[in-house]
């Protein structure tokens, strides 16, 4: 439990909220309910459950085709993915809805290319509505996107709020991400495809994911793959920066599926320039303090290499944080949105502005 200031009286002491994560590890769709109190002036925040629902392999395969689908295609799997949504959670309140104020849903991103002006969550939101009978926040990226950000990172808001005791806060998810304070603003970032990049590498042994990280572990080095990953233009990029599935399938997956070596190889290289690449960005002082999320906080192997030769205490909090950081954290952006305060730094995205961002849909029926 951790607790965040909020100055504003005219809003209600307690709330229940439902946050919704799908990430593009494509491991499955995130479930987190959430109670907030304020208790003299400050929130404070409990898991009531959390769950994950299992993606169907053919909505896994239509997911990692994005870039290739029309209008039509995209549009329908809005939908599809926001029905996904909706009965995934009616299932998961099990007829407790009357306690649920509202939902918070960041979807699942599709298309993320920030320097047109693109980013798109699908998961429809009125979608979810019409199955769940709730309010439902939803789309948080687009705004900052319009007004010149990268949409991405938006978790930063919690691990100031929520997690300030770190002094960095480490997802590894399907993207590697960090966030920390600097100069009194919050600095948050894109690093490098973490779960992306080894799921994908997994499927081609028929497998979801590298469990611990066996298969890489049993690899070896190639420099020649290693020297060309740590190569990829984006890593020398300074923030703000973020990434997509599109970036992964243009800079590192041609590289991973082109070498001409063993899948363990592959997997153990890999893992090598993620950590490489992490290293970098914190200090190698025995009094620094990371915290460390995401499923790829459970690769044994890649946890043994980031701390490799690195002092830092790497911390991993309770399962329940690891697995569902990000759920609660859209369930606080969520919150803020509802009370009117900003969710959306231009200290992490490169927006004009802050901003209280997120679409509204089923408020003005309760």
């Amino acid at each position: 439990m951790s607790t965040i200031m909020h100055s504003r009286k005219k809003f209600k002491d307690v709330y229940q909220i439902v946050g919704v994560m799908s990430g593009t590890s494509l491991d499955g769709l995130d479930l987190a309910w959430v109670r907030f109190e304020n208790r003299d002036n400050r929130w404070s925040y409990t898991f009531r459950k959390t769950a994950t629902y299992p993606h169907k392999p053919e909505l896994v395969d239509l997911l990692q085709k994005s870039t290739s689908l029309n209008g039509y295609e995209i549009e329908k799997l809005d939908a599809e993915f926001g029905a996904f949504i909706g009965h995934s959670i009616l299932d998961f309140l099990l007829d407790k809805n009357s306690e649920i104020d509202f939902i918070a849903s960041h979807g699942h991103t599709l298309l993320h290319q920030p320097s047109k002006g693109i980013t798109l969550q699908i998961g429809n939101g009125k979608q979810i509505h019409d199955i769940t009978g709730l309010p439902v926040l939803f789309n948080f990226r687009q705004q900052d996107v319009s007004l010149g950000g990268q949409g991405a990172p938006l978790v930063p808001i919690g691990d100031r709020d929520l997690f300030a005791t770190y002094d960095y806060c480490l997802n590894l998810g399907g993207i590697a991400n960090i966030s920390y304070q600097a100069n009194g603003e919050r600095i948050a970032y894109d690093i490098c495809p973490v779960n992306m990049a080894l799921n994908d590498l997994a499927q081609e042994a028929g497998l979801a994911y590298d469990d611990l990280g066996k298969i890489a572990r049993s690899g070896q080095i190639n420099q020649s793959l290693l020297l060309a990953l740590n190569h990829i233009p984006y890593l020398q990029k300074k923030h703000p920066k973020s990434l997509g599935y599109e970036d992964y399938q243009a800079y590192w997956q041609s590289l991973l599926r082109n070498a001409n070596i063993s899948l363990p190889d592959r997997m153990h290289t890999m893992v090598i320039a993620i950590s490489e690449a992490i290293q970098k960005q914190v200090r190698n002082r025995k009094e620094v303090e990371i915290l460390v999320t995401g499923g790829g906080a459970y690769n044994h192997f890649l946890m043994e290499c980031i701390r490799c030769k690195h002092e830092a205490i790497w911390y991993m909090p309770n399962d329940e944080t690891v697995a569902f950081k990000e759920a609660l954290i859209f369930a606080y952006m969520g919150l803020l949105r509802f009370l009117g305060k900003e969710n959306t730094l231009c200290s992490v995205t490169g927006a004009k502005k802050n901003t209280s961002s997120g679409q509204m849909e089923g408020f003005g029926l309760r």
